[in-house]
């Protein structure tokens, strides 16, 4: 799985991307809000691993989610 921090503008905010091994889009969610529903992509218990990782992301940068 992949993960993408893109950069809103003006009133959109920042969104976060979750996308699979063959880059389709999986999760689509804002980048301020409580992550919730990660059961849906395997990532339970991992909320708050998953917040530090998305603090510290780079714009526009695509990473191997790891977590």
């Amino acid at each position: 799985m992949y993960i993408i921090k893109v950069k809103g503008k003006a009133k959109i905010p920042d969104y976060i991307q979750l996308r699979d091994e063959h880059f389709v889009l999986i999760a689509y969610f804002r980048a301020d809000r409580p992550l919730k529903d990660l059961h849906r992509y395997g990532l339970e218990g991992k909320e708050t691993e998953l917040a530090t990782l998305i603090e510290a992301l780079e714009f526009g940068k695509l990473q191997k989610l790891e977590v």
